[in-house]
């Protein structure tokens, strides 16, 4: 008998209006060079939920991720054909400002990465260079950001010191703020807790249940745990191919495909 998922308690933020923000991949093929790496993909994200994407290293699913904001414009030798859409907008036509498009999907990598400034330039950094000068409005700014992060009971105190003395956890919900700081609609969080120790990891989760009521979140995990605990929608991608996607919890106890199975089952990975 399956065994009943347990979701960690959500982390109470402060409530913005919600973006309602969906992205649609029409027939994705994506090149690093003359390597294809993704195949064919279609596929629907809602707004306003978890949607993960799981599968073995090397399926595309990271590559994927960062077709959403266009982070592969900046590697050498890459294309794409089809469609992202954002919002039911191609972002990939040239009327489209890569900058502007990071604003609206912000993401945090695999691990904490920190700039080593102060707690408080962290989180100001994306705001300044988006043209924000007034310390009153940027001290807002801050503090709403780390809220919504979880983080500024445990950092109000300490702004001017070094994001760098903070713990793993609290330098990855750090992150999370920053990306925040910006005011994006879309949340995109690649392997976002796999450096972290089981209590980190568990505030992290509970953070991404209470921001999919403002955000739209998007996770790569290798945790198939992880998974079943966070998200509404999960897509198995394999060697390129988006196998199947569906309800986290049809994915996980009927899947459809074969592999799919075979994969959730932890015969390959």
């Amino acid at each position: 008998m399956q065994q009943a998922i347990t979701r960690p308690e959500p982390i109470p933020v402060p409530v913005i209006s919600p973006a309602l923000t969906t992205v649609k991949a029409v027939n994705v093929n994506f090149y690093y060079g003359t390597f294809q790496a993704l195949q064919g993909i279609n596929l629907d994200i809602p707004a306003n939920q978890v949607t993960a994407l799981i599968g073995p290293s090397g399926c595309g699913k990271s590559t994927f991720l960062r077709c959403i904001n266009r982070m592969n414009d900046l590697i050498a030798g890459t294309r794409l054909e089809g469609q992202i859409l954002v919002d039911g907008e191609d972002i990939n036509t040239k009327s489209i400002d890569p900058v502007e498009l990071r604003k609206r999907v912000g993401m945090v990598f695999q691990r904490p990465n920190p700039f080593p400034k102060s707690i408080f330039e962290n989180v100001a950094f994306g705001p300044k260079i988006h043209g924000e000068k007034n310390r009153g409005k940027l001290e807002e700014i801050v503090e709403t950001s780390l809220r919504r992060a979880a983080l500024w009971d445990e950092t109000k105190d300490k702004l001017k010191q070094s994001a760098l003395a903070l713990s793993g956890g609290q330098q990855q919900r750090l992150c999370i703020a920053r990306a925040l700081a910006v005011g994006p609609e879309i949340l995109l969080m690649d392997e976002p807790a796999s450096a972290l120790d089981p209590n980190s990891t568990h505030q992290i989760e509970a953070l991404m249940l209470e921001l999919k009521a403002q955000y739209t979140v998007v996770i790569v995990t290798h945790n198939m745990h992880q998974a079943t605990r966070v998200s509404t929608n999960t897509a198995f991608f394999y060697k390129g191919e988006m196998v199947e996607y569906g309800a986290t919890e049809q994915i996980f106890s009927a899947p459809r495909e074969k592999r799919t199975q075979d994969y959730v089952q932890g015969l390959f990975g």
